[in-house]
C-alpha cells in the first residue's frame, strides 16, 4: 500500500465510498477501521446525510456518503453531494488535481435490483469520473441464498454458496456491461457484519489503486 501511494506522491489517498440506502456503507466503514466511526442506520433510511470523512492511516482516508434510493428529493439533493466531491478540486505543483482519487460502490448482495446502482453509475460517477477509479464490491453476502448456506461455526459461506457468489459477482459485473456499457473490475463479495472477506475488499483498494494524480474533469 505504501509503495502504491509512493507513486502517485499524495497523502492520503481519498476514497469515495457509494452505494443504495442499505448497502452497508458505514458498517463496512466500521469494519475497515475495527471500530465504530460511522453511524450506522437502523431503518430504511440513509443514516448518512452529510459528507463524512474517516482517515484510516496516514495513508488512505475514506468519505462516507448519503445512500440513494430515499426518494426522489432526498435522491437530489444527494446527488448533488456527490457530484460536487467529485469535482472538489486540491492545487499541487501549480496545478489543479481532482481530489477524489477512487470510488468504491456498495452493493446489497439481497437486492435484486440494480436499478439504484445503474443510475448511481450512469447518472453520477460514470459522466464525472474516470472508470479505471472505480470499483464496486457486493456487501452482506451472509444473506445470499437466503443465509441457508451460511456456516456460522466457520464464519463463512459453504461450498454451496461460495461457488453461487462467484457466479454472482460475474453476473453483476455482465449485468453492469449490459445496463451501462462498461467493463468494470470484476466484484468482490463479502460481509462487513461478519468481518469476512475484509482483507479481500482491502486487496481490490490496493490492486486498483491509481498511480497519477487525478486530472480536473
Amino acid at each position: 500500500m505504501q509503495r502504491s501511494i509512493d507513486k502517485i506522491g499524495i497523502y492520503p489517498l481519498d476514497i469515495m465510498v457509494t452505494g443504495g440506502t442499505g448497502a452497508g456503507k458505514s458498517t463496512t466503514l466500521n469494519t475497515l477501521f475495527k471500530k465504530a466511526v460511522a453511524e450506522v442506520g437502523k431503518g430504511v433510511e440513509s443514516e448518512t446525510m452529510e459528507l463524512d470523512s474517516y482517515m484510516l492511516n496516514d495513508l488512505i482516508r475514506f468519505w462516507d456518503t448519503p445512500g440513494l434510493g430515499d426518494g426522489i428529493e432526498r435522491d437530489k439533493d444527494h446527488s448533488k453531494k456527490l457530484i460536487d466531491l467529485l469535482y472538489k478540486t486540491y492545487s499541487a505543483d501549480h496545478e489543479l488535481f481532482g481530489f477524489i482519487d477512487m470510488a468504491m460502490i456498495i452493493i446489497e448482495d439481497g437486492n435484486r435490483d440494480m436499478g439504484t446502482t445503474y443510475k448511481l453509475l450512469e447518472n453520477i460517477i460514470l459522466p464525472n469520473f474516470p472508470l479505471d477509479r472505480i470499483i464496486v464490491v457486493i456487501n452482506q453476502c451472509d444473506i445470499s441464498m437466503k443465509g441457508l448456506h451460511w456456516d456460522t461455526d466457520k464464519n463463512e459461506p459453504d461450498l454451496i454458496m461460495k461457488e453461487f457468489l462467484e457466479k454472482q459477482a460475474d453476473s453483476i459485473q455482465r449485468r453492469i456491461k449490459e445496463s451501462v456499457g462498461v467493463d468494470i473490475t470484476r466484484p468482490v463479495y463479502y460481509s462487513a457484519i461478519h468481518k469476512y472477506h475484509m482483507k479481500e475488499v482491502l486487496d481490490l483498494i490496493i490492486n486498483n489503486m491509481p498511480t497519477v494524480r487525478r486530472d480536473c474533469v
